[in-house]
């Protein structure tokens, strides 16, 4: 059976389908979200209390992108008595070239100040700094399970609707309006169709051109604080011959201190994730060297998955009646209500373009 979906459907309920959809409603259309698991499901990459709002970019294309997406944060504004960005700043420290950083996000308007080690453990003494340190005041976590709830809020208040646990199997586009199988055996129509699947991508996107994608399961970890320090987000740029990749974290309220390290761990079929924690012991050893304000024996395992590019860069792009977002590679959730404008523009302008770095081959 086939019926009319309307103008607009996108397939993935996660944080960037939904941000999507939301800045389609705001130009006042009325989207369609179809989403295979249930409201708050942990099978993906959008679940969980936190995301780091890490602004230490020097790339125009992710800095133009930062500063969309903090205009879309701040644009939700408080949700719950409080807004979803938390600024308490960041840290950033370690191998990597911190004057540029600072640099390029002064250029643009964006607060960062350089401080001594000395002056860092002073501020945060539950943390080891043994150099410089690049401050990021305006940097810090986005509420990231409110953050879902408030978008679907929205999307439904502007007339669009969220269809939970309804998978889509396939995508035809072969002229006309894109016919969307689902797996109870009815087809959808719709005049375009944006596709944020994360994990799935490929899966449901064969033939659209998409780099390879790479789908790992992450577990960082929460830690309890030993005692009452201010906790900012984190980025560490480690010693590769001691600490198995850069290590990145912030603090969660109710759950302690989230520290964990970017991309490291085993490829998954995101149909069968083991929802196995790794590298747990190597978490706690750079916990006990670089934070001692945390007990590295209290860590509690998230799980969840990274769909990463080679080189790390998003996918934002149109193919006939088809728009694709894909390839967040760990570092997507803060970008996600810019990342939702541009695919919105890509399906409502068959001449829009995403930045060059993100587009298809």
């Amino acid at each position: 059976m086939h019926r009319d979906a309307g103008r607009i459907v996108v397939i993935g309920g996660g944080v960037m389908g939904l941000a999507t959809a939301w800045a389609l409603a705001r130009r006042g259309e009325r989207p369609l979200v179809l989403e295979r698991f249930a409201r708050g499901h942990r099978q993906g990459a959008s679940h969980g209390a936190t995301r780091n709002f890490n602004d230490a970019y020097i790339e125009d294309h992710y800095l133009d992108l930062l500063q969309r997406s903090r205009a879309g944060w701040d644009a939700l504004g408080v949700v719950g008595g409080a807004p979803l960005l938390r600024l308490h700043g960041l840290v950033t420290h370690g191998s990597v070239d911190l004057p540029t950083i600072a640099a390029r996000l002064s250029d643009r308007g964006i607060a960062a100040s350089m401080l001594s080690a000395g002056e860092a453990r002073a501020r945060w003494a539950g943390m080891r700094f043994d150099d410089d340190v690049l401050w990021s005041r305006d940097a810090g976590v986005v509420r990231a399970a409110d953050a879902l709830v408030e978008l679907e809020r929205r999307i439904v208040a502007a007339g669009g609707e969220v269809r939970w646990s309804t998978p889509a199997t396939g995508i035809d586009d072969e002229g006309g309006d894109v016919r969307i199988r689902l797996a109870e055996g009815a087809v959808l129509q719709a005049e375009t169709v944006v596709v944020t699947v994360g994990a799935w991508s490929t899966g449901i996107l064969p033939g659209i051109g998409l780099p390879p994608l790479r789908v790992t399961e992450e577990t960082p970890a929460h830690f309890a604080p030993r005692t009452g320090h201010a906790w900012p987000s984190f980025n560490h740029y480690v010693d590769p011959e001691r600490h198995p990749a850069t290590v990145y974290g912030m603090p969660t309220p109710g759950e302690g201190v989230k520290v964990g390290f970017h991309g490291v761990g085993d490829e998954v079929d995101p149909d069968a994730r083991p929802h196995r924690p790794t590298h747990q012991a190597a978490v706690a050893e750079y916990v006990r060297e670089w934070m001692p304000g945390l007990d590295p024996a209290s860590a509690v395992p998230i799980s969840c998955t990274y769909t990463s590019t080679a080189d790390g860069r998003f996918v934002l792009d149109r193919r006939g009646r088809i728009v694709v977002g894909a390839g967040f590679s760990g570092h997507g959730f803060k970008f996600a209500t810019g990342i939702g404008e541009t695919l919105a523009e890509l399906a409502l302008d068959d001449g829009a373009r995403a930045a060059a770095p993100f587009r298809l081959p």
